[in-house]
């Protein structure tokens, strides 16, 4: 695949600083509580999902690196971590991949987080991950305990 390239302006926010934790009633009676990204997150993916374009709205479902350099416009200490995972979700919500577990996006190498108080963005690369990443093809998920354990050669679960 050709490396596919992109920015996305705006100031690059998290999920889950700042969560929002809304009550909701259960059709059967009672109700529970479910957090929701926080407001700044809700708006920065609004924005971002309008600038993805068809053009980019691949549904990418082969292993890729998704390589994301962030730049800031605040000095504020964020989590690389929890900006890729905004990023994954917006890219999977957008339709750029398929879905944004493991058999997709197989590596995040190249991500870095800069500043830039002029010109907030996250530039994005999407290339082929490593050709030697098989190891999930043809596999069934693992369903329990159990099956993971019968992976492993030689373990034993408590209590079989």
């Amino acid at each position: 695949m050709k490396p596919l390239e992109f920015t996305l302006y705006g100031d690059p926010r998290t999920k889950k600083n700042s969560r929002r934790h809304v009550t909701v009633q259960k059709p059967t009676g009672g109700e529970y509580t479910m957090p929701l990204p926080s407001k700044q997150f809700s708006a920065y993916e609004k924005d971002c999902l309008k600038q993805i374009t068809g053009f980019y709205r691949r549904r990418i479902a082969t292993p890729v690196n998704l390589k994301a350099v962030y730049h800031m416009k605040t000095i504020r200490t964020v989590d690389l971590v929890n900006l890729l995972e905004g990023t994954c979700d917006i890219l999977r919500d957008a339709g750029v991949v398929d879905d944004d577990n493991r058999n997709i996006i197989a590596s995040t190498d190249g991500s870095r987080v800069y500043l830039d108080r002029k010109n907030p963005r996250v530039e994005i690369t999407i290339t082929d991950a490593d050709p030697d990443y098989t190891q999930w093809e043809n596999k069934k998920g693992v369903e329990s305990r159990e099956t993971l354990l019968d992976l492993i050669p030689g373990a034993v679960a408590k209590g079989r």
